[in-house]
């Protein structure tokens, strides 16, 4: 029986998931054996979050619910560390302070 983990959330920086944030989210989904696999509904269509073209080709602004999933070794750690990376707005800063 093969692990599964799956999560959902919402999509909260600006530019929502383009160029740099996809590529966080791509390098971070290979650092895990398991397969990972992203969609913006719960019954898909799912793209494999391992691909850079696909993932940028979702275009999912802000707002978005994203739907993670992970099947295999680590998967639940693979979604856990996803999640986060997009709760915490692909570490993108995006202070609202004024500070230059």
């Amino acid at each position: 029986m093969t692990a599964m983990a799956v999560s959902d959330v919402i999509i909260t920086n600006e530019v929502g998931l383009h160029a740099r944030p996809s590529v966080k989210l791509t390098k971070l989904a290979k650092s895990f054996p398991c397969r990972v696999e992203i969609a913006m509904r719960e019954e898909g269509p799912w793209i494999d979050a391992k691909s850079i073209v696909k993932v940028m080709a979702a275009k999912a602004p802000k707002g978005t619910r994203l739907w993670l999933r992970a099947q295999g070794e680590q998967s639940t750690m693979a979604v856990a560390a996803l999640t986060a990376l997009v709760e915490r707005g692909f570490d993108e800063g995006g202070g609202h302070d004024g500070a230059s």
